[in-house]
């Protein structure tokens, strides 16, 4: 049986993040994910700038950007008659959004923690656990080619998403769960210059921004409710909220293309499952998912795989220090998470009070307080995003 110190189930942003760390830190890591790569995956894309900070610090962003992934430096928020635009500001020595397409995000990471020294196999499907004990010791698999596998470790990571098979296989029920809200549509277009942009009207939330191969990402949020009606016929569902909620930018669109097909998901499940127990963890969308209105999670789970290395430290090989580490590391996602989830799910009531309204005309009014909006949101999410709620 082979033995690692780390095995990483998952490898998007989280897994490859988490993946990485550990084995910069010099521990032996083994990355396993069902897909193969480069892997597409529903997103957002939008990476805000704590995330981008981190990659900077990985050395990662200057890498980004060489994959032709565009910066995007002004930013513009509209709800009714109200219109704030401005530039993205700098902040240490970053002058802009970024929101690569995951296919590419995700092999980057990989490669990053490859380069590192994570040994990564891919097209294996997880379908255990090793445990002595009560502790997690180590994953059972199906490689490739159908053939049973196995390997021990001294920590166990889930990092494989909203339905992650390892909070199954760990027993990590959800300690909080809150109804869907929203249903989200996303489409990408050519011949639609765009910067980062968001429309909200009552029921309604157009995000838009730009991406790799001079194409615009498109996004639109429906209430669930409407879900079942809008899965009728997505297109027209799709195509009515741009022209209702943001008319200018449909005008824009009536000269552009729109490629490839129009994706869209009502599974926008929100839940807190524990972060940890004896010998796993988990990390990224597997322990914490909200709404994806807000625009986070590829943040989000940058911040919990940088804190679960930190904390881990050099003491992986102590058990009594790395159950320690590791009860840091759940309080530490507990203070991180919970702000940006009661946010989320406060932004996906797509509701638009007119209290918000009078705070807006108001910030509209001053360019100095609209430059401060403006930067609140894309420089520190805790304090508010332009889904949300006026701080």
């Amino acid at each position: 049986m082979e033995s690692y110190d780390v095995v990483v189930v998952g490898a998007r942003s989280a897994g490859a993040a988490t993946a990485m760390l550990f084995a910069r830190a010099g521990y032996r890591v083994l990355l396993l994910d069902r897909m193969r790569f480069p892997s597409d995956t529903l997103s957002t894309q939008h990476i805000h700038r704590p995330g981008l900070r981190l990659l900077r610090d990985w050395g990662l962003l200057g890498r980004l950007v060489d994959t032709g992934c565009p910066p995007v430096r002004r930013i513009s928020y509209t709800v009714g008659d109200v219109r704030l635009e401005g530039r993205v500001p700098v902040e240490e020595g970053i002058d802009a959004v970024y929101a690569p397409r995951r296919y590419i995000l995700d092999s980057l990471l990989i490669e990053a923690a490859a380069e590192a020294g994570a040994e990564f196999r891919e097209g294996c499907a997880v379908n255990g656990v090793l445990a002595e004990d009560g502790r997690v010791t180590g994953v059972r698999w199906r490689t490739p080619g159908g053939a049973p596998a196995e390997a021990r470790a001294r920590l166990v990571v889930g990092a494989d998403g909203m339905r992650s098979t390892m909070a199954g296989l760990f027993g990590a029920r959800p300690e909080r769960e809150d109804a869907p809200m929203t249903c989200a549509y996303y489409g990408y277009w050519e011949g639609l210059p765009a910067q980062f942009e968001v429309y909200e009207r009552p029921g309604r939330l157009i995000g838009v921004v730009g991406t790799h191969d001079e194409r615009t990402l498109v996004a639109a949020y429906f209430p669930q409710s409407e879900f079942a009606d809008v899965r009728r016929s997505p297109d027209r569902a799709y195509l009515e909220a741009l022209r209702t909620t943001a008319p200018e930018l449909a005008a824009r669109a009536e000269g552009a293309d729109r490629v490839e097909r129009l994706r869209g998901t009502g599974s926008q499940l929100n839940f807190f499952r524990p972060a940890r127990g004896a010998g796993w963890v988990l990390v990224g969308d597997a322990g914490c998912h909200k709404d994806s209105i807000t625009g986070t999670g590829i943040s989000d789970a940058f911040e919990q795989a940088s804190r679960l290395a930190g904390l881990v430290g050099d003491g992986l090989h102590d058990m009594a220090a790395l159950d320690a580490a590791l009860e840091r590391y759940a309080e530490s996602r507990r203070l991180l998470m919970e702000p940006r989830y009661d946010m989320a799910l406060e932004s996906a009531r797509l509701h638009v009070p007119d209290e918000r309204m009078d705070f807006l005309r108001w910030i509209a009014s001053d360019p100095g307080s609209s430059e401060a909006f403006l930067s609140v949101a894309v420089s520190h999410v805790e304090a508010g995003h332009f889904a949300g709620s006026a701080p």
